[in-house]
């Protein structure tokens, strides 16, 4: 059982820790949360929970999700861990030949060429039919109110919204399948101020309508025949039959031992891999203290090698060209372990960059618990919006590599190098609960941080989500947060590092974190300072 300290970060929140028995959800969004503990209120387990938050944070969370997007999961019900790969994948019609006759030397962020299958959809209904207790259409009725009657919108999610409506601007006139975008998701022209009242009745209509079908019709149905026609009469790749054979993948989690706990990942094309990668580096030094030069400086230097292996293999586990215990291996950790000099190293390969994602942590008084994140890929995707549907479609085949001999090529049918990971925390074979940070490359790095401040370093979950963070942005160059001690900044200078100081802290990622005590079953949770975040009880 992991015994935390009374250290806490005051000047990064106000929040403390919250404990329950009967169930939890830690979201980024509180609406969203609140309609979670709704179904645990109502009967249901974390499973049904999960669901509802996500689908309700399409609605109140556009800018980190929605209903076009991808989806992974890892759920531990019956002392089993169990995984969930709602990935899509390129088209059956693009290839790199037809991105470059398109005038492109790499991989759009917006249009349509980045458009793979979304999974999202497709996850709910097969979280659903395996693990939920409720009726499946249930779970999609706060989602449904929201998106119908309104609600306000909320601080972090308004700041966002209105970057994105300036990044869609500079591409409006070379991206006329953009238009739609505009007209689903801005009010008179502009992004929604923070408290202003925002409807989206389209959604709501989408929405009751995979509520009726289980998801079929976004796949398999009127919604499917929709998406198709758009995509063929306005530029797209996304073809019916494209969606009609899609469906999730249940997959066999892949785990690190770190200090005697088991952390849990994803198996590519996550980058999970990349966070276990780090921590066995890790696991060979000894931590004293968090917030020291020498910890933050051979975390960094980890996580540029993990980086940099990570982004030359990892893509579709069936173009791996090496397989993942090969680089979860002993003898490789250590090998790595012993390139960590005094001074900073350039990694060899990889140039990571910022997105927008949501994460939810799920408990109940069974000992049911979820890791579930989704995502649109960069804020609300491609840009691209079916009319009159509210469904925003991703853009993460931009991770595609238009280089033929690249792990991570672009290929008809392939799935790509995606950076949403889900993670989870248990020690011999109990669990202790769910954790993630959202965030494009952040991710693992925030991910490695903070299994380390609860594990190395005894924080309670909410200051292990408070603690200011580290993030390597590409090369030499590493940004801190504002809220780290200044003398840091300067000793990892000194180290060699090309060290920026983050004003904008919503690019370190956002989290959440709830650990179960396996004798008394009390839930104790943390949420992100850096978000809207809000943790419901029951």
């Amino acid at each position: 059982m992991l015994r935390f300290s009374a250290h806490e970060y005051p000047y990064a929140s106000q929040r403390q820790s919250v404990f329950a028995r009967n169930g939890m959800v830690a979201a980024s969004q509180p609406l969203a949360a609140e309609a979670g503990i709704a179904m645990l209120r109502a009967g249901g387990n974390a499973i049904d929970a999960a669901i509802a938050t996500a689908a309700a944070l399409t609605v109140v969370e556009p800018t980190g999700c929605a209903i076009g997007g991808d989806a992974f999961a890892l759920v531990w019900v019956k002392d089993k861990l169990h995984g969930l790969d709602a990935s899509g994948h390129a088209p059956a019609s693009l290839s790199i030949d037809a991105v470059k006759s398109a005038g492109h030397a790499k991989m759009p962020v917006h249009g349509w060429l980045p458009v793979t299958v979304p999974g999202i959809p497709s996850a709910w209904a097969a979280l659903s039919e395996r693990f939920g207790k409720l009726p499946f259409a249930d779970l999609l009725q706060p989602a449904i109110a929201l998106a119908r009657d309104g609600f306000p919108v909320s601080p972090v999610v308004a700041h966002q919204w209105e970057i994105a409506r300036r990044e869609y601007q500079a591409s409006r006139e070379r991206e006329p399948a953009l238009e739609a975008w505009f007209a689903t998701f801005l009010v008179d022209g502009e992004a929604p101020r923070a408290g202003q009242l925002f409807r989206n009745p389209a959604q709501a209509r989408t929405l009751a309508e995979l509520a009726e079908t289980k998801c079929e019709s976004f796949y398999r149905g009127a919604i499917a025949r929709r998406l198709a026609a758009h995509a063929a009469a306005s530029g797209g790749h996304l073809g019916a039959a494209d969606l009609a054979g899609y469906r999730p993948k249940w997959v066999e989690p892949i785990k690190a031992s770190y200090r005697g706990y088991d952390v849990w990942e994803i198996p590519p094309s996550g980058q999970g891999l990349i966070a276990l990668m780090t921590l066995n580096i890790l696991q060979g030094f000894d931590f004293d203290q968090r917030d020291s030069q020498l910890t933050w400086h051979r975390q960094l230097e980890a996580m540029k090698k993990a980086y940099a292996d990570g982004l030359h293999y990892i893509t579709d586990p069936e173009h791996m060209r090496v397989a993942c215990a090969d680089l979860l291996g002993a003898d490789y950790a250590a090998r790595r372990r012993q390139e960590i000099g005094e001074r900073a190293q350039p990694p060899r390969h990889g140039d990571p960059h910022a997105s927008g994602t949501v994460y939810i942590a799920a408990a109940d008084g069974e000992g049911n618990m979820v890791s579930f994140i989704q995502s649109a890929y960069h804020g609300f995707g491609s840009g691209v919006v079916l009319p009159d549907s509210g469904i925003a479609l991703q853009n993460r085949g931009s991770e595609f590599s238009l280089e033929p001999d690249h792990a991570n090529a672009l290929a008809p049918g392939k799935q790509t190098f995606h950076t949403i990971i889900p993670g989870f925390l248990s020690k011999d074979g109990v669990a202790v609960g769910p954790f993630g940070v959202m965030g494009g490359y952040m991710q693992p790095q925030g991910h490695v941080q903070v299994v380390m401040n609860l594990v190395d370093f005894g924080l309670n979950p909410q200051a292990a989500l408070d603690a200011p963070r580290w993030q390597w942005l590409g090369g030499m160059k590493v940004g801190i947060e504002q809220t780290a001690p200044r003398d840091l900044a300067f000793a990892l200078a000194r180290r060699g590092h090309e060290v920026q100081v983050a004003c904008d802290l919503t690019d370190y990622g956002r989290g959440q974190i709830i650990v179960r005590d396996p004798v008394t079953g009390v839930l104790c949770g943390g949420t992100e300072p850096r978000a809207d975040s809000h943790i419901a009880v029951c």
